[in-house]
């Protein structure tokens, strides 16, 4: 058994194997990770609106903890606010499995069935890029390590508006034909938005990799907080670094707004507005189908996240904690780090949500092409002429 088992270790040692299985790995616990968040986004969004609005949220589909409690001599009545929903994302979930997968007889069969998994999939596929940790064992914490992060993440995602656009032709139904055709020209008008406010970085660093993005943001400060949140904490010591907090600024509205634009969150969910469009492009959708829409939203708004925290927020990092070259249990509290971030970030989502009433279609178009676009090209400009003259 012990010459088996140091034959298979052997094996993995060797270049291919170990890039093969460590790849694996991280993919395996990147996605748990991210459908665990998903699930209980859910129900973090449910919690916070209800406290925003006065009224209980789910209460009921909680975990038998009336037993523990009086052991530790805790009333459950004191915790049932806080605890009595914690199984309502486990609750969703056997409902969506178990209920009818039924499909309309006037819908396109093929392209019906293919569009859930087009939306989930392009988020998905998107955090591959992502830097989620430092390093750990020498291994670095993101699944491809690509010289085109950005790119790589602005293609994928522009392909889910793929399955929603199959989704609402596929239907045979005007609702969800209108939402796929207000989906497609939102996603396209706030693309460039949200392309151009992150060239003010690159020109800044002067680089595409997501790892090294971070990387640079250890040594000098977070793009939000240059030099106090640095590896070690100084003021910036040239004018062109004082001056370049105004553009980063701008490019971090542009950005995080055009993010909110390209999730579908409220203000910016006209294509499933359900006031007006019944449901948008998963009108004829249930069971299992409607959930995948559902998650590849909410994965959508992770994926957001994440970047906006890789690219303006230090992804990993944080001021005094060392990275995981120290230690592997550094790499797991850096793990731990970026996903605070994230989860910070969602609960802002969450917030605009139940603040922001929905625009109309023109106030949504105006502000995109009128506003967001020329700000973001101006942006470019003028940091072009920071970096360029300013010393």
């Amino acid at each position: 058994m012990n010459a088996i088992f140091h034959a298979i270790c052997q094996y993995l040692s060797e270049p291919l194997p170990f890039m093969v299985s460590t790849t694996l790995l991280k993919s395996i616990g990147l996605l748990s990770a991210v459908l665990v968040l998903v699930s209980y986004t859910v129900y973090a969004e449910r919690r916070v609106s209800s406290l925003m609005q006065d009224r209980f949220g789910p209460n009921r589909t909680g975990f038998p903890l009336s037993v523990a409690g009086s052991w530790l001599g805790l009333k459950w009545k004191d915790w049932s606010p806080i605890l009595g929903g914690l199984g309502q994302p486990i609750a969703d979930a056997f409902k969506l499995l178990l209920k009818e997968d039924f499909t309309p007889a006037y819908v396109k069969k093929f392209y019906y069935w293919i569009a859930p998994g087009l939306g989930i999939s392009a988020a998905i596929i998107a955090l591959a890029v992502i830097p989620f940790g430092s390093k750990i064992t020498g291994v670095d914490m993101v699944i491809a390590k690509v010289d085109i992060g950005p790119l790589f993440i602005f293609a994928i995602s522009s392909l889910g508006v793929y399955g929603i656009v199959l989704a609402g032709w596929s239907a045979n139904s005007k609702y969800p034909f209108l939402g796929a055709i207000r989906s497609t020209s939102q996603l396209i008008s706030y693309e460039l938005a949200l392309g151009l406010s992150v060239v003010p970085l690159f020109l800044i660093i002067g680089k595409l990799n997501l790892v090294e993005i971070v990387d640079y943001q250890v040594k000098n400060g977070w793009m939000l907080l240059p030099g106090i949140t640095a590896a070690h904490p100084h003021l910036p010591t040239s004018l062109a670094s004082y001056l370049l907090v105004f553009p980063v600024l701008i490019s971090f509205i542009v950005f995080t707004i055009s993010m909110f634009a390209e999730t579908n969150r409220l203000p910016f969910d006209l294509p499933e507005a359900e006031t007006e469009l019944v449901g948008g492009y998963h009108t004829e959708y249930s069971s299992m189908k409607f959930a995948l829409f559902f998650l590849g939203e909410y994965t959508a708004m992770i994926t957001g996240s994440a970047f906006i925290v890789t690219l303006f927020l230090g992804g990993w990092h944080c001021p005094f904690i060392p990275d995981g070259s120290q230690h592997w249990y550094w790499g797991i509290v850096n793990i731990g780090v970026f996903f605070a971030k994230v989860i910070a970030f969602l609960i802002f989502f969450i917030f605009i949500r139940w603040t922001i009433p929905r625009f109309r279609y023109d106030q949504l178009m105006k502000l995109g092409w009128i506003w967001l676009f020329e700000i973001a090209l101006v942006n470019i400009f003028i940091t072009a002429l920071i970096v360029a003259f300013v010393p």
